[in-house]
């Protein structure tokens, strides 16, 4: 079943534009790092330290009514409502009392101030501010050596100017999703990091997939252009990359809709990061090897 016939569109020839965007984008994301590398963002308390509770309540219980329940008694929260089953995911970052006496707090918080509300705590997890500080050092530290390792496998595999191309495209990925979760105020904790890694994996090989065909293309020895041979590489192989980012979308966009709001965040960043790498692929990896390489024929010549 053909769904997209034989295209011939000037990928290359959109570099500059191309180049530009993800600059900006480029540009917002390292700001976005900084923020995190100093706690600075909307760091979650995987990285902050704090106590994480999910109550089940008897009724609905409005979460602004919560909110202020909980500011009144000294404690910072941030909220998930949980709509099936009446529950509320709370967030205490900094507050009031020792870390070790939160939850109880909390619980006490609910016990006084909605009295005919009956609850059950159904989970709680507590982080101390050292445990997160280590967690944020070692993310950031995971980051940086899988770009040394994609760099390292794509050159043993291509070149080294393709593991560079891939490592870059791959690193504007990290940096797009991170722009955006900073831009959108969401927070950034181990879920978001998860996402982050998985979809520099998956970034990884539609980049090796559209690597592979221009290889292919290259050794053929042709008196084309490098623009040419990287134009027509793209599009041979522009009609696999679409349908598999349309299925894997699929599965993403369900975890986002209807996937509830414990995994909301997670889901929204595998979708911002689906799209992003499809372009990075094409427009940002590809173009970098395209010039690299026509700055080689030039010179050769």
């Amino acid at each position: 079943m053909q769904i997209i016939k034989k295209t011939n569109i000037d990928f290359i020839g959109k570099k500059k534009i191309s180049f530009i965007i993800s600059a900006v984008v480029a540009v917002i994301g390292i700001v976005g790092i900084i923020q995190i590398a100093r706690g600075a963002a909307n760091m979650g308390i995987d990285f902050t330290g704090g106590t994480s509770l999910q109550l089940k309540f008897d009724k609905p219980i409005p979460m602004e009514d919560a909110r202020r329940a909980l500011l009144k008694n000294g404690l910072e929260t941030s909220l998930q409502e949980i709509k099936e089953g009446n529950k509320l995911l709370i967030k205490v970052g900094k507050a009031n009392v020792p870390l070790g006496k939160v939850a109880t707090t909390v619980e006490d918080v609910f016990k006084k101030e909605f009295p005919g509300n009956a609850f059950v705590v159904e989970s709680s997890t507590e982080i101390g501010p050292a445990i997160g500080d280590k967690l944020r050092k070692d993310t950031l530290f995971a980051i940086v050596v899988s770009m040394i390792g994609i760099i390292i496998y794509i050159a043993w595999r291509f070149d080294f100017k393709f593991g560079v191309a891939a490592a870059i495209a791959t690193l504007h990925d990290v940096f797009a999703m991170i722009a955006v979760f900073y831009l959108l105020h969401r927070e950034i904790n181990l879920l978001f990091i998860t996402a982050v890694l998985t979809i520099a994996g998956y970034s990884l090989t539609d980049t090796v997939v559209v690597f592979d065909r221009i290889r292919e293309n290259l050794r053929k020895q042709t008196k084309e252009t490098m623009p040419v041979i990287f134009n027509r590489s793209i599009n041979e192989v522009l009609s696999r990359t679409i349908i598999t980012a349309l299925t894997t979308l699929l599965a993403s966009l369900s975890l986002l809709f209807f996937g509830g709001e414990v995994i909301h965040d997670f889901a929204l960043a595998l979708v911002v990061g689906i799209l992003v790498g499809i372009y990075s692929s094409v427009f940002v990896a590809s173009p970098l090897v395209a010039v690299w390489e026509s700055r080689g024929q030039s010179g050769n010549a």
